[in-house]
């Protein structure tokens, strides 16, 4: 179209506000229109301008926001001139239920009145906060999308307010970092004064209860009259009123309260100077007779209050009155974390009767206040349910009491038990953080040690070194999260190098890093950055020289019990037949165990053929596969099991067989066991000897 074309579609009439330009005007906005349709197309046409989200209809969301406000209402009652609320609307869309039995009354938005169930239930949906644990995944950052995996630089958070301080310039330890504080979003609705009813019951009893639950069955039943008591115990800042025949079975007791009713207890000694002077004078002529004997009657009568058993006798034993009644007071002094009140309070309302009662989940403090008191009816009851209790959540606090109480059965027990679950279950629980580092250094060591291979013993061992770092942890960490935390330490030393982490270098002696086969195993280690980098050196150097050396493990020494590379299974069903594949250098073994049909169990490890089906695609197309149709090897096969609290224990011993393909050849020795319980720990232990 030529520019004058254009300029006379342009063209406004003078006048054009009045009426009968206005068919003008419409002619007008069409040529405009046609115009525009004309012009070139610019960029503007090619952006895209999202459309505005439209709003959630009210009759959509009335039902989640009345659901909100329902409890509310329902607390704050309705006033006497005031309208009652309006009914949840009930749509066929929605699926509402009206109301399912006692649970869910506070959803109607009705006064609860005398309602206590209702408003119980109400007061817990608005004043529930969030606890710390919540509140810490609700914060946490994403592993996936934060974790720094780059060895070459530190690990960067993106708050780094309540993150540890791993800049050695500073001046600031590596272990120390802020409390972290919380506080409660404004949109988060806030509980009223309504103040929440908690019942009797609910309350724990208090020790003077416990105590007066014992004593009083047991004098009621015997004597009615005679419940007050005539010896006064203070201990624990508590007062005990006991009586004291009962307290007779207390060897502790009752040696106060012997020595609470002599008034005078004394002793007589003669110290090294005063027998000095004595023989002096014995054996010189200038002195008579008469003053040797009074001599010897002055220095061997020497009267002082008698000290032992660390138990003050006279000094802490009076005649008091209370309440019109004469009793002697005696006191016992104990320091000692284990025993609570409420734990003596058993220890002595046992005293009445015969047959022993307590709380299982406070066992050991009752241990402790038995042990200290010497009752030894209750110390045995004790040491039986401890036997048969031990678990994740019991076994760290029984070795503790056990151990400073001298029982050595539970000890024992204790430590058998970590034998056989360190790995398994303890290692997953937050109480691995209880357990002492010299018990886990010990268990470690144990040549009875039950592991799944020898990298689960280095990742067990850097969850306790991360527990201990983060003792306000509530949640055991991801694997991710272990890698996070220890990658964003300092890169230019090892954990174990500086001053913090050479406590835990020790652990890390009995750790077989030679049997770390699998390549992402070896990269933890180089990415956790806990030991030197010449550990990790000496392993890559090891299965070089092995693959190299058509398996020849010449690099470690020769004792089988600590360089032998070790894996486990463990069986707790009942499966016919269990088989893992064991890969060492180029060569593959099978470990079997097959229960048969007359009930006997059989295990035992035979090498594969590089072709054999039961190797799966990874190992038969990307793993090395030696040549050598012949492999020395020395080998154990053990299985271990409790059964009814007896621990059975059975290997093959140490064994050296030459393994090859053939059939005939390829098998080791079979253990055969009958009435075998679960769970059976089985575990193979392999070593490659210089051929």
């Amino acid at each position: 179209m030529a520019y004058h074309e254009f300029s006379q579609l342009l063209v406004i009439p003078p006048n054009s506000t009045s009426r009968s330009t206005r068919p003008w005007r419409r002619n007008y906005y069409i040529k405009m229109a046609e115009v525009s349709r004309m012009l070139p197309q610019t960029q503007m046409t090619a952006s895209y301008f999202p459309a505005i989200p439209p709003k959630a209809p009210k009759t959509s969301i009335s039902y989640s926001l009345a659901l909100n406000e329902a409890p509310y209402k329902s607390l704050i009652g309705i006033l006497p001139e005031q309208r009652i609320p309006d009914k949840l609307s009930i749509e066929t869309k929605y699926r509402i239920r009206n109301q399912t039995g006692l649970t869910n009354r506070w959803r109607h938005p009705d006064c609860l009145y005398s309602d206590l169930l209702g408003n119980s239930q109400a007061l817990k949906s608005i004043s529930m906060p969030y606890n710390t644990n919540l509140i810490k995944i609700i914060t946490a950052e994403s592993p996936r999308l934060s974790a720094n995996l780059d060895s070459s630089k530190p690990y960067q958070y993106r708050e780094s307010q309540d993150r540890r301080d791993h800049d050695s310039l500073t001046g600031k330890t590596l272990f120390s970092s802020p409390e972290p504080s919380f506080s409660r979003s404004k949109s988060m609705p806030v509980a009223g004064p309504v103040g929440t009813f908690i019942p009797q019951s609910a309350k724990l009893p208090k020790p003077k209860e416990v105590f007066l639950y014992h004593s009083n069955r047991k004098l009621h039943v015997d004597n009615p009259d005679s419940m007050s008591g005539d010896v006064l115990l203070h201990c624990l800042k508590m007062d005990w009123e006991l009586h004291g025949p009962y307290i007779q079975k207390s060897e502790t007791l009752a040696k106060l309260l012997k020595a609470a009713n002599d008034p005078n207890p004394h002793t007589s000694y003669r110290n090294q100077e005063c027998e000095t002077i004595d023989s002096f004078i014995n054996q010189s002529s200038f002195y008579s007779d008469e003053y040797r004997e009074l001599s010897n009657k002055f220095t061997k009568e020497l009267k002082i209050p008698a000290k032992e058993n660390k138990i003050r006798k006279p000094n802490n034993s009076v005649c008091v009155t209370v309440k019109g009644r004469s009793m002697t007071k005696i006191k016992l002094q104990i320091d000692d974390p284990l025993v609570t009140q409420t734990a003596m309070a058993v220890a002595l309302g046992n005293l009445y009767h015969d047959e022993i009662e307590g709380d299982i989940n406070n066992i050991e403090g009752i241990l402790a206040a038995a042990s200290i008191l010497q009752f030894k009816p209750l110390v045995e009851w004790c040491v039986k349910n401890m036997l048969l209790s031990i678990s994740t959540s019991t076994v760290c606090k029984y070795h503790l009491a056990a151990s400073k109480y001298k029982q050595e059965g539970i000890v024992a027990a204790c430590e058998r038990w970590l034998e056989l679950n360190l790995i398994p279950q303890l290692a997953n629980q937050i109480q691995l953080r209880e357990l002492p580092i010299d018990i886990l250094q010990k268990i470690i060591k144990s040549s009875k040690l039950f592991v799944y291979n020898e990298y689960s013993v280095y990742k067990t061992l850097a969850l306790w070194i991360f527990l201990q770092l983060n003792p306000k942890m509530q949640l055991m960490p991801s694997h991710s999260s272990l890698l996070a935390f220890f990658n964003s330490l300092s890169k230019t030393s090892a954990l174990v190098e500086i001053d913090e982490g050479q406590i835990f270098l020790p652990l890390f002696a009995a750790v077989r890093f030679h049997g770390i086969l699998e390549t992402n195993h070896i990269q933890d280690l180089k990415v956790m950055n806990i030991l030197p980098h010449g550990v990790l050196v000496d392993v890559l150097t090891h299965h070089y020289h092995s693959l190299q050396g058509g398996g020849d493990m010449i690099s470690v020494r020769p004792c089988f019990s600590t360089s032998a590379i070790r894996q486990g299974f463990i069986i707790n069903d009942e499966p016919h037949y269990h088989s893992e594949v064991l890969s060492l250098h180029g060569f593959h073994f099978e470990l079997k165990a097959i229960k048969e049909p007359d009930g006997r169990y059989i295990f035992y490890m035979q090498r594969l053929d590089p072709k054999d089906p039961v190797l799966t695609f990874k190992q038969c197309e990307r793993q090395t596969f030696s040549m050598r149709r012949e492999r020395i090897a020395r080998y154990s096969i053990t299985v271990q099991y409790c059964d009814n609290d007896e621990d059975h224990f059975y290997t093959t011993g140490i064994l050296k067989k030459e393994f090859s393909i053939q059939e005939w050849s390829s098998k080791s020795k079979v253990l055969e066991l009958r009435n075998v319980k679960k769970p059976t720990y089985v575990s193979f232990a392999v070593l490659f000897p210089p051929s």
